[in-house]
């Protein structure tokens, strides 16, 4: 089996490169995982994953000059697929970050915390959030399993998910009202938390992806 961690010159793809590296020994699955840039690799795969770390913009201009758009729409078409952060906001219509176009793949936006949210003591609220959270599952899946129901899981971000359909939603976090930090559909699952950064969590959902066979 091919997992091909997508380089698109952002974030700290090697921290995911070594977290898929340490899921794939604790399975014991014996894939073999590259980070990569080069399309036909991508294409090849048997399954992807997208992490990003940085400003959407930027992101999606990196997928656009090293023509990774289209092979990265085939991929999440048909192949088990896990979007991480920007890697998940990616695959929305539009983000308020730089005005800019997403991929489309879900329908709806992606906001900007409000500077003036404040919590249940009345102190406000920084922006980004960022730091440990619980994870809400919304709906049983498969990347859940060993789980536990509001498991802590590690955030940075300015910006959050605002899917237009429910039920993609897998998974909520409160900052200070609850938003979707978890959405996916058939072979497609994303977080906007940090799996590489989520410790003991972070690697059972990674080894539960190198398991997953795209279905729900």
């Amino acid at each position: 089996m091919k997992v091909a961690i997508i380089d698109n010159g952002m974030g700290n793809l090697q921290s995911v490169l070594q977290s898929v590296q340490v899921a794939n020994k604790l399975q014991n699955v014996h894939a073999v995982i590259e980070l990569t840039a080069d399309p036909e690799k991508i294409f090849t795969a048997d399954k992807i994953i997208f992490p990003g770390q940085g400003a959407m913009p930027d992101c999606m201009a990196a997928l656009q000059n090293n023509g990774l758009k289209e092979v990265l729409l085939e991929g999440l078409r048909n192949k088990p697929f896990l979007g991480i952060c920007v890697g998940a906001q990616l695959l929305f219509e539009f983000s308020e970050e730089g005005n800019t176009t997403g991929l489309g793949w879900f329908a709806g936006s992606v906001v900007r915390f409000s500077s003036a949210n404040v919590d249940k003591q009345g102190r406000r609220l920084k922006v980004p959030h960022m730091g440990w959270n619980r994870v809400q599952q919304t709906q049983k899946h498969p990347l859940f399993a060993n789980i536990k129901q509001d498991e802590w899981f590690y955030f940075v971000h300015s910006y959050y998910l605002f899917p237009q359909q429910k039920g993609i939603v897998l998974g909520n976090t409160d900052y200070p009202d609850a938003f979707a930090c978890v959405v996916g559909r058939d072979n497609v699952f994303a977080t906007q938390f940090h799996t590489e950064k989520s410790h003991k969590a972070g690697l059972q959902l990674l080894q539960n992806f190198l398991l997953w066979d795209g279905s729900v």
